[in-house]
């Protein structure tokens, strides 16, 4: 049974440091020496590396309020986790945890997709980043992790 807690603990520390890296990293899309991301537009060129804020559109402010609002979820799923662990009386499930993860895998999904959707293609090179990528990994773990909570009973 502690090997299955461990492992559970280490999936949702995973699923914690991807949802950090995907909100802050500089590139969920690339191409044609510029890089986005949800907080800035940069651009290279032969004086350096030129940084913007990040448009004042709606769709834009909603991933990055999804992205932190998944982040926050996470956080505060692993919070009730550890909690849970050692308040939860025998045989209780960890169903708390399992919503607050359930809402972050949501979340995440519902940003991609509106980032996805929303960001302008005028450019025939521009392809996805890491940071979209990883942020589509994240959801998935997220998801199952969830499931797991709901399955997960607490034994002595």
């Amino acid at each position: 049974m502690l090997l299955i807690l461990l492992g559970v603990l280490v999936l949702h520390l995973i699923i914690l440091i991807l949802l950090i890296v995907s909100t802050a990293a500089s590139t969920w899309s690339v191409g044609g020496g510029k890089s986005t991301d949800l907080w800035y537009d940069c651009m290279t060129n032969n004086r350096g590396y030129h940084c913007k804020p990040a448009s004042n559109e709606d769709w834009i402010q909603a991933v990055q309020a999804l992205m932190i609002l998944s982040l926050l979820f996470c956080f505060c799923s692993l919070i009730a986790f550890v909690y849970q662990l050692f308040k939860l009386v025998k045989g209780g499930r960890f169903f708390f945890t399992a919503i607050f993860q359930i809402l972050a895998s949501v979340f995440v999904m519902c940003g991609a997709i509106i980032y996805t959707v929303m960001s302008p293609d005028n450019d025939p090179n521009k392809q996805f980043g890491y940071a979209y990528v990883l942020a589509w990994v994240a959801f998935p773990l997220c998801l199952i992790s969830g499931l797991i909570y709901i399955v997960l009973r607490k034994k002595e």
